[in-house]
């Protein structure tokens, strides 16, 4: 077996089971959770009658390029939410199983494990899945501080000379997770002019951006490079279903950008074994081609934010993020100690900051912080918001 498989640490909300695993919550009080960032808003009725209309899809085997019907929605798609021109579909998208799936196998397609102590860095706190690529892609990872001096935006300049070098891939995640924070274009001008200098890659996980609030759309990688008058040289970006269409289940995302990096990813794939279902596929171009569902998503998720995070400021050093359906809240106390006794108290779930961080440079930039997931339906979130209101109190 891979010795680097040692390397991987358990799940965060492995560490919460662990957690919670010596007290009994309280038996008065139905559970609430809102640790996990899985959607619970009911999937579209039209992409469910897409799935059942495919069924056939069934019989044949997938191709891993995916079908010209919904590369072809997905280059509509990319270039109605970013005013960009078309993407050439035969080169520039590759359809993917979620980008869960995309990121992690990415790395393994990009970094060349034969350059001496090869680095991948990643935002901190962050998505795990970033941490696990770099390890088994044969690279380590190098952690870049988010906090709240600095916008929760990573801050490039913090990276030494030496590291960079070492750089071989970038994980940008615009908007972030657990912080809801969107990179400005002056973020990713610093980036650019840094793979520049460097040769590295820049995979921008936008995964969250269709849940935003107001009329300003979160930028994207591929948008940031339009406007800065660049090409998508060195630079993809992963984007998914999953929350834009609340359909997690059905595993369905794209990458896009440098035709050359795509090329490159899609022979990975071919012999990985990833390709799409023709019905996900079908009902995943159905999906991508509507927006009256994704507005109607949104609005729920704008109802929720305003609702909770009223009641959590009069107890919680908390704002509503720039997009995401996360509250990135600081809390009084210890952030694992504050989960616990809120679990055993008020029978709510919520996920330590600390679990979503590494200590890096002198600190865990998640420490102190609670990640709250508004995914449950409003009554739920704002119930649980009392409950929190309500513990906070008891520790005064």
């Amino acid at each position: 077996m891979s010795p680097r498989l040692e390397l991987l640490q358990p799940y965060p909300f492995q560490k919460l089971r662990q957690l919670f695993a010596r007290v009994r919550p309280n038996p008065e009080l139905n559970p609430i959770n809102l640790s996990i960032g899985e959607p619970k808003h009911p999937a579209p009725e039209l992409v469910k009658a897409a799935l059942m209309a495919n069924m056939a899809g069934l019989s044949s085997y997938p191709a891993t390029l995916g079908s010209a019907e919904l590369r072809q929605s997905i280059s509509d798609w990319v270039s109605r939410r970013y005013d960009l021109p078309a993407l050439n579909i035969a080169t520039e998208i590759l359809p993917v199983n979620g980008s869960r799936e995309a990121l992690f196998a990415f790395a393994q397609a990009v970094i060349d494990p034969t350059v001496d102590r090869p680095v991948v860095l990643s935002p901190n706190p962050f998505y795990q899945i970033y941490e696990g690529a770099a390890f088994l892609a044969g690279a380590d990872p190098w952690f870049v501080n988010c906090t709240a001096e600095n916008r929760f935006q990573p801050d490039w300049d913090s990276v030494p000379a030496e590291v960079w070098a070492r750089t071989q891939l970038v994980f940008v995640c615009s908007p972030g997770n657990p912080t809801g924070a969107v990179a400005t274009l002056s973020d990713w001008e610093r980036l650019f002019a840094l793979s520049d200098q460097y040769g590295f890659v820049i995979a921008s996980d936008e995964c969250y951006s269709e849940i935003y609030f107001g009329d300003n759309k979160p930028l994207g990688g591929l948008e940031a490079a339009a406007k800065l008058g660049r090409d998508y040289t060195r630079l993809v970006m992963f984007s998914s279903l999953s929350k834009r269409s609340n359909v997690p289940g059905m595993r369905s995302g794209f990458v896009a950008g440098e035709a050359k990096i795509i090329e490159k990813f899609l022979l990975y794939r071919t012999y990985h074994g990833c390709a799409m279902s023709p019905m996900v596929m079908a009902a995943s171009a159905v999906a991508w081609n509507d927006e009256t569902h994704v507005i109607d998503n949104r609005q729920r998720y704008a109802e929720k934010f305003a609702a909770v995070t009223s009641v959590l400021q009069t107890v919680l050093d908390v704002s509503l993020p720039d997009a995401a359906f996360y509250l990135w809240a600081k809390v009084p106390m210890d952030d694992e100690a504050f989960a616990l006794g809120l679990f055993a108290q008020q029978h709510v779930t919520v996920l330590p900051g600390s679990y979503l961080a590494r200590p890096a440079h002198g600190i865990n930039p998640g420490l102190g912080y609670i990640r709250i997931a508004l995914v449950a339906p409003l009554e739920e979130c704002v119930a649980a918001a009392e409950r929190i209101v309500q513990y906070c109190k008891t520790l005064n």
